[in-house]
């Protein structure tokens, strides 16, 4: 006969070598005797060490309960009907359970269930040690929560709390009922500490046809960084043809990593690639070192070395280096599988140390570039800067702004005239009217610059120097309402504002001209003192520059609805300071309208319009208008036009097609020339537990250059990825791609049925 024959609760804790009699005691003091089994060990009998037990802690204590709890002959004790044992934030729960007391084994029977933060495992026997925590389980089924996978196989071997190994193993991400990737493995060993999975002989299957088989692999079950082979890429261009690249990830250390990428190309050889990234509480960068030994079309060795370091060298002193370099002209254009790759003209190789001391600060800079020529369109050689230093101050004193800019630089070059330059412009400015609804800043500065001449001056030019008074006044209102337009509440603003700059002139066509270009015409533009980037040119300016905003902004989260820009500049006197020469009326410049805002909250856009006055048409105009509804639907649209120079349409987008199945496309047309620049296109296919990407790109490399190919991709959620990764250059080409595999689960993909 039972003890009981109602759900009992047994304390029994791990620290305690308790037989039986105090257990029992225990029971009899908490609940009715109904009677004893012919079997029981022995009379129960008061046992007055029991009271002066330490008490058990929490982590050192296992408690059962269950529907009938049975005491057995010696220390055991049988518990049947919805048994639980918890311990230690586990549970092991069985339809019938056997526990030694003094042994502290286990045998659970009947649908048991193993749960602990982060894992389920069930099968329909346990043998299992409280103690150690080692036994095994048959025909166990189990799952992870930190990435969602399940499996399961012919027997589990448990070897400590968080430790498991599974024989002949199945494992997937994919969700219950679902089995269209299966890893399968002889053995599958689970670290929970480390959180990494090891597979020993091991085969991919989709769809049950086997695509990947490795003798070892392992993988993580969480973000956490894991040395080991990612997935292989396979890939085609028409310059390299059929390639693979097969990448290893090296977690040297918490702060260090490496990767080492060897890349067959079928055309070429073989081009290791090789990445090391490093950081410490004071300094980081990376380290990329590729080499292609033998290029068997070029008949060459090919390199690239890149070296990026930033350096904290503590009291306000840092340091930094960039340096770029490649072996020949042709290396991106003939390697590079983006457009963004492919496009790169000057590399950068440059060392700076900088000092912030709170209201100044100095930088030190050695810069150069190695330029990569197109010989079809070649392009001017930059100046080096050897060295650069600035000099920068700013602070408020009785109210008034007082900045400082000082530049010097010693620009060096082979065949054009070298020179060193100083740059002194101090400026003070005090707002005369600081209000949110009013503002009135004057400005005054003096820009002073010094010439001193050096190699290659073929046109014998003196040394030179040129000061120049810089006078502005900055000044605006702005007005708002409150409005509403179908039942949602709008504030509207209406933002005068009128700029004035002064600058006398000074003949400057005997000054050198190093770093010193038109700047473009925009609103950003207008409102500033200098028509020219750089130092060498100060363009002179008696002007007025008057403008009107207006803004519709949402009442209830801030977003700029509408916004609406127009602007013109007004000369006084004729601008005589010039890179280029004028046409037409200089009083007025040509006028400005910007249209842009978030319109819906599907519908935004950004548009710049630039009207010639003076000749009566269009200089320029460019517009880009995005729809974006919900993730994984996206339409881009842009157009841009300059005058007898530029005319060029731009449409991206990613859009469902039918069930699962979404289409991506860019294509970057110049209608001027009358050929593409750059044309993608693709479908993806996304499954609960895996993704499908198949993608052409063709884009132009150099004037008469064109590189094409092809991605094919699945992608095995949180596993691993097989074939060519398009995702850089559907992320770099389609402004807003979503990748839709690693959206959140409460935002689903809907797809057009």
């Amino acid at each position: 006969m039972d003890l009981c024959d109602f759900s009992t609760l047994i304390y029994l804790p791990r620290t305690m070598r308790f037989r039986f009699k105090p257990v029992a005691l225990l029971l009899l003091g908490t609940i009715p005797l109904h009677g004893l089994a012919e079997d029981a060990a022995l009379p129960l009998k008061l046992d007055r060490t029991f009271k002066s037990s330490p008490a058990a802690t929490e982590g050192t204590a296992a408690f059962i309960s269950a529907q009938h709890v049975e005491a057995r002959k010696g220390d055991m004790l049988e518990a049947n009907g919805n048994v639980e044992l918890r311990q230690s934030g586990q549970v092991i729960s069985a339809g019938h359970l056997l526990y030694g007391q003094e042994s502290k084994d286990v045998l659970a029977e009947g649908s048991v269930r193993i749960e602990q933060p982060g894992s389920i495992v069930t099968g329909p026997v346990l043998k299992l040690n409280l103690d150690s925590y080692i036994g095994e389980m048959f025909k166990p089924q189990f799952e992870f929560s930190e990435n969602h996978a399940r499996g399961e196989a012919e027997t589990v071997h448990i070897q400590g709390k968080m430790n498991y190994v599974f024989d002949d193993a199945t494992y997937t991400t994919c969700p219950a009922g679902n089995d269209d990737w299966l890893l399968r493995m002889s053995r599958l060993d689970i670290d929970r500490t480390t959180q990494v999975g090891v597979a020993h002989h091991a085969r991919v299957e989709f769809k049950g046809m086997p695509i990947l088989y490795t003798p070892w692999m392992d993988f993580a079950l969480n973000d956490s960084r894991r040395s080991g082979f990612l997935g292989p890429t396979f890939g085609s261009t028409n310059k390299g043809g059929t390639e693979m690249t097969l990448p290893y990830y090296w977690n040297i250390a918490p702060n260090y990593d490496a990767t080492i990428m060897p890349r067959m190309i079928a055309k070429r050889g073989t081009q290791l690639n090789n990445e090391f990234r490093y950081m410490k509480a004071s300094y980081a960068g990376e380290i990329h070192y590729d080499v292609l030994p033998y290029d068997r079309l070029s008949r060459m060795q090919r390199h690239r070395t890149t070296l990026k370091h930033t350096h904290s060298l503590g009291e306000g002193v840092g340091a930094a280096l960039n340096i770029n370099r490649v072996s020949d002209d042709d290396y991106f254009r003939d390697l590079s599988t983006l457009v963004s790759g492919t496009s790169q003209t000057n590399l950068l190789r440059e060392g700076v140390l900088t000092y912030g001391a709170g209201w100044w600060n100095a930088s030190a800079r050695v810069q150069r570039y190695q330029t990569l020529q197109d010989p079809l369109a070649p392009v001017a050689l930059p100046y080096r800067r050897q060295p650069q230093v600035n000099l920068n101050a700013q602070n408020t004193l009785a109210g008034a702004n007082i900045v400082a800019a000082n530049e010097y630089v010693d620009f060096r070059h082979d065949t054009k005239i070298n020179a060193q330059r100083l740059v002194l412009y101090p400026s003070i400015s005090y707002p005369l009217l600081d209000d949110p609804g009013y503002y009135l800043t004057p400005k005054l500065g003096v820009h002073h610059t010094e010439y001193r001449m050096g190699l290659n001056n073929k046109k014998a030019l003196p040394d030179a120097s040129r000061t120049l008074p810089i006078f502005s006044t900055d000044t605006g209102m702005v007005f708002e309402r409150d409005d509403s337009f179908l039942g949602n509440g709008y504030v509207q603003t209406m933002e005068p504002r009128l700029y004035y700059v002064y600058v006398p002139y000074r003949d400057q066509s005997q000054l050198p001209n190093f770093d010193s270009a038109q700047a473009p015409f925009n609103f950003g533009q207008i409102f500033t003192e200098n028509r020219f980037f750089g130092s060498d040119r100060v363009g002179d300016a008696n002007m007025a520059t008057l403008a009107l905003t207006s803004r519709v902004i949402d009442a209830e989260d801030g977003s700029e609805r509408l916004r609406v820009m127009l602007g013109e500049r007004f000369s006084f006197t004729a601008p005589r300071v010039n890179l280029a020469t004028p046409t037409g009326n200089t009083s007025r410049s040509d006028i400005l309208l910007s249209i842009g805002g978030k319109l819906t909250r599907a519908w935004s856009l950004d548009s710049l319009y630039q009207y010639n006055p003076n000749q009566a048409h269009t200089e320029s105009y460019n517009v880009r208008a995005r729809y974006n509804p919900e993730a994984g639907k996206l339409f881009n649209f842009g157009y841009r036009f300059t005058r007898n120079t530029l005319r060029q349409a731009d449409v991206s987008g990613q859009w469902p097609l039918y069930s699962r199945w979404h289409g991506v496309a860019r294509l970057n047309y110049s209608l001027q020339d009358q050929r593409s620049l750059e044309a993608l296109a693709g479908l993806e296919y996304n499954q609960a537990c895996w993704a499908m990407r198949f993608v052409a790109q063709s884009f132009t490399t150099a004037t008469r250059e064109r590189s094409t190919g092809v991605f094919l991709q699945l992608e095995l959620n949180d596993l691993v990825r097989i074939g060519s990764d398009p995702l850089d250059a559907l992320r770099n080409s389609v402004s807003g791609y979503t990748k839709l595999n690693s959206l959140p689960a409460e935002q689903p993909v809907q797809g057009l049925r």
